[in-house]
């Protein structure tokens, strides 16, 4: 199977910039096996899904992952995203320029306009794979003698918008590039499937019969990681950590036993619900999802899936081409480009049932 067999056109315009407001967005909506699908809105759910189906979200919380700051103590200019966190005061980041930022290197990060009294200092520890360093970050000073990084990063840091949004982040993105049911903090990437939903969808969804949960899957720059490989299945997918409540595989199994469908909000929902299942029953608790989901696996939890359209030759493309098929993908693709419809984060929808 050819990373090439997932290819597609897509015109620079219909990549969306900017977010509809929430509630506002297109929908296709996609029948597996009539081969067909139809227009509608993401207010449109409730009658779209049926009474005793489950929506499992993720509540992943992104946070201001994107710092910038200067060379101590020469001043050149230093972008740092975080990736992850290792403990309370060392981080997994991406630092840009790469080469200069040896082991040793420090950092000052301040912005007297958007976080006054603050700043916050890094020393690079470790050199690693592909560009990434290991830091230690320490608040050098803070309004009222708060020493907490989360509350420096909160201060400082720029909404981590994903490279094919050509713009700086501005305020708005801080409210609209996270889901209204964020709860745990620790993405750098929004979960964008769940960007759509406002409160009276979710209301109407309740007042239908359709149940709701969540899970916790803490999105990584890996997302956005181009698949290189000829062959899709030599390519390895970045591992994210998830945790799934016991509540939530509850819901599962009840909403199994009167016949409801699992309908996952979310490629990163879908690999953590799969990830978890394995080759046995559906498990509550943490783990990694290392699966890489393309044509020719066979889904154990997700029945329908609400994603937004993703990128060509990603891998994220692959897993829904793994769950309708990869012509009728890409011939829906097609025609959402030709009704207008845009594509990616900010983008519309696409329910597949």
């Amino acid at each position: 199977m050819l990373v090439s067999d997932f290819d597609y056109e897509l015109p620079e315009a219909s990549i969306a910039q900017t977010p509809r407001p929430r509630g506002r967005s297109r929908l296709l909506v996609v029948d597996r096996v009539a081969g067909s699908w139809q227009e509608a809105t993401i207010r449109d759910l409730p009658r779209l899904l049926n009474r005793g189906d489950l929506m499992v979200a993720n509540d992943t919380r992104v946070f201001p992952a994107r710092l910038i700051g200067r060379r101590d103590p020469s001043g050149g200019t230093v972008e740092c995203l975080l990736l992850e966190r290792i403990n309370n005061v060392e981080w997994f980041a991406l630092m840009h320029p790469g080469q200069k930022l040896k082991p040793g290197a420090r950092v000052i990060f301040e912005d007297s306009a958007r976080a006054p009294g603050w700043v916050l200092r890094a020393e690079v520890h470790e050199r690693l794979f592909y560009g990434r360093r290991r830091i230690r970050l320490t608040v050098g000073a803070a309004p009222g003698g708060d020493a907490d990084v989360d509350r420096a990063i909160d201060a400082m840091g720029h909404v981590p918008l994903p490279p094919y949004i050509r713009r700086d982040d501005d305020p708005e993105d801080r409210e609209r590039y996270q889901t209204i049911f964020a709860r745990a903090r620790g993405s750098v990437a929004a979960p964008t499937a769940g960007l759509h939903f406002d409160r009276s969808t979710l209301a109407s969804l309740q007042s239908d019969g359709i149940d709701w949960a969540t899970l916790t899957l803490h999105v990584g720059y890996g997302t956005f990681k181009p698949v290189r490989a000829v062959e899709v299945q030599k390519h390895q997918v970045d591992a994210e950590q998830f945790d799934i409540p016991a509540a939530t595989v509850d819901a599962i199994q009840a909403a199994r036993a009167r016949g409801g469908r699992i309908v996952a909000v979310g490629t990163t929902t879908t690999r953590a619900l799969e990830s978890a299942a394995g080759e046995t029953d559906l498990r509550a608790g943490s783990g990694v999802a290392e699966l890489f989901i393309y044509p020719g696996y066979r889904f154990r939890v997700v029945d329908t899936l609400l994603t937004n359209f993703h990128l060509p030759r990603s891998s994220l493309f692959m897993l829904v081409g793994a769950f309708a098929g990869r012509e009728l993908m890409l011939a829906a693709y097609r025609d959402a480009i030709a009704r207008g419809f845009l594509f990616y984060s900010y983008g519309d929808a696409m329910l597949i049932r």
